[in-house]
């Protein structure tokens, strides 16, 4: 469970995140069956599931990058996405929807940074596009995020000159230079080479610890298991258990769970066992 230097969660306050029964479907496929959902302030929640489950929409639906098929979703106490006037619901305008994603950070499997810009670049320029902060005040903080996240020798370098656990660790600077009050990680290290995912993980451990509510769609099993409050397992689009790490991950309830927790398991020993037996390779590391 995470150490956080904000207060403590508490059961009986207004959640920053709340979902009833939501949910999403592409045609005839229901991807979502009636989420329900609360996350606390400073609270981390690690979704864990396989492919399929769910997980990644649901990010999707709550920074409203997809439109919710049924249900509702709050963030912060307001209604997403829609908004009731003279007693109707109407869908919000671009603009409304764009404050409303510029208070929720999101970090996604693929970097997608700007190629042709800076490191420093790519973390100054939302708060100056979308924010309109002014650039002298947009780099000073994106020059402090960098060494939050470890990168201050690495201001100047473009994308191609950086590493992949790098280039992550900047995607999470340029998250975090919007201020947001949330964040979501959708698989942040699946894309990384193994000898990577600890540089990206250590950031995420610090920023639980910072207090910032994070959900976080998982497979490592120690992040969530040091790292989260609660651990909620996805499978087939509905929530099939949930509870502390320790309930979740070492004394699950449902026959879904152990399956995959079993399969993820061996997984993880496949892979241990490949890079031991694979020479490094080196990073690019820049001129």
């Amino acid at each position: 469970m995470s150490t956080s230097n904000a207060p403590t969660p508490s059961a009986t306050a207004e959640p920053l995140v709340r979902a009833v029964n939501a949910t999403k479907a592409f045609g005839p496929n229901e991807v979502l069956k009636g989420i329900d959902l609360e996350v606390q302030r400073g609270e981390v929640v690690c979704l864990l599931g396989p492919s399929g489950s769910g997980k990644t929409t649901l990010l999707r639906l709550i920074n409203q990058m997809e439109v919710l098929t049924g249900g509702r979703i709050w963030v912060d106490g307001e209604l997403i996405g829609i908004e009731e006037r003279r007693g109707r619901l109407h869908r919000r305008t671009a603009k409304d929807i764009a404050r409303q994603r510029s208070e929720i950070g999101m970090v996604f499997q693929r970097f997608n940074l700007f190629p042709h810009m800076t490191a420093l670049g790519n973390v100054m320029e939302a708060p100056v596009q979308v924010k309109k902060v002014p650039r002298a005040q947009a780099k000073a903080r994106a020059l402090a995020l960098l060494e939050q996240v470890g990168l201050a020798d690495r201001v100047a370098y473009y994308p191609a000159q950086l590493s992949g656990g790098q280039q992550q660790r900047v995607a999470i600077a340029r998250a975090l230079a919007m201020e947001p009050q949330l964040m979501l990680f959708d698989e942040p290290t699946s894309a990384l080479d193994p000898e990577l995912v600890g540089e990206v993980l250590g950031v995420m451990q610090r920023l639980a610890r910072d207090g910032m509510t994070m959900i976080v769609v998982t497979h490592e099993m120690g992040f969530a298991r040091e790292v989260a409050d609660r651990v909620i397992f996805m499978d087939d689009g509905v929530v099939v258990e949930q509870g502390s790490p320790n309930d979740v991950l070492l004394n699950p309830r449902q026959e879904r769970t152990k399956a995959f927790l079993t399969r993820v398991r061996h997984e993880a020993e496949a892979r241990e066992r490949d890079v031991l037996a694979t020479p490094p390779t080196e990073e690019p590391q820049g001129e």
